[in-house]
């Protein structure tokens, strides 16, 4: 059997297609859990529960006439406390958050509410102990900056690039005609987290570009699922035509003198 030939789950034995089932359940969990985890962190930013290109614009580039605190108290932190908690630092804020005002009407809410996690022990949290670093966070709402997106490059380009390294050579196991398609499904989540990545920047700079990063979450996430279900399928369920059997799980090729395609 010549090593450039196609070998289809059905070839492999059955502890590999057992290694392979457990990774891809273990990786589509975790990605399900990242999609959850995107819903929460972003949506209701715009004063709306769900997750909108506004949210986004927002999380990225800022929010015209809003403040950070605010972003934040309406979007990822809003289950965080109590609606009328929420609601009278929010009044606090747009009562022009005098330090007066602080500390008899927001300072207990934050003791109680904020500090175990905002207490100055991680650099990447804004620390909300004193009065002085809370009213940095009632600035202009400018978005996440070009460090926070730097840090979260890096570990979503490793990161992701890992994830689909594993699901796509899983997935190259599969039959699927035309071939090219084939390959445009293994391709295009390794371009989309480029592009999703880029989109971040440019949405900083110029916040229409939201729809960018909506859509290519959007085709990396139909490729996933491709692949995934895909994998799954053929792996337990799928049954091969008796001629691709014959030739070891590659395509007939009329005309060659094995009858058989071994270079796909």
């Amino acid at each position: 059997m010549s090593s450039n030939r196609f070998l289809h789950f059905s070839f492999l034995p059955l502890s590999m297609r057992m290694v392979f089932t457990m990774t891809l359940l273990v990786l589509g969990t975790g990605y399900l859990f990242a999609m959850i985890q995107v819903f929460t962190v972003h949506a209701g930013r715009d004063g709306n529960p769900s997750l909108s290109a506004a949210d986004l614009r927002i999380a990225y580039s800022g929010k015209e006439g809003g403040t950070r605190l605010e972003s934040a108290l309406n979007g990822p932190m809003q289950g965080m406390l109590p609606a009328n908690e929420r609601s009278e630092i929010l009044k606090w804020v747009h009562d022009g958050a005098a330090q007066e005002d602080y500390d008899a009407r927001v300072k207990s809410i934050m003791d109680s509410r904020c500090i175990a996690c905002h207490n100055g022990s991680n650099p990447h949290q804004p620390n909300l102990t004193n009065f002085d670093d809370v009213t940095k966070l009632v600035a202009k709402d400018e978005g996440m900056s070009i460090g926070t997106l730097v840090r979260v490059s890096h570990i979503h380009l490793f990161g992701i690039t890992f994830i689909f390294f594993i699901v796509s050579s899983i997935f190259a196991h599969a039959y699927m005609r035309p071939l090219w398609l084939k390959c445009v499904v293994i391709v295009v989540p390794f371009l989309t987290i480029l592009m999703d990545i880029g989109s971040w920047y440019l949405t900083k700079l110029w916040p229409g570009f939201a729809w960018l990063v909506i859509g290519s979450g959007a085709l990396m996430g139909i490729s996933f699922t491709i692949q995934w279900f895909t994998s799954m399928y053929q792996m337990w369920l799928y049954k091969l035509p008796q001629d691709i059997v014959e030739c070891g799980g590659v395509l007939p090729v009329l005309g060659t003198k094995s009858g058989c395609d071994i270079n796909n």
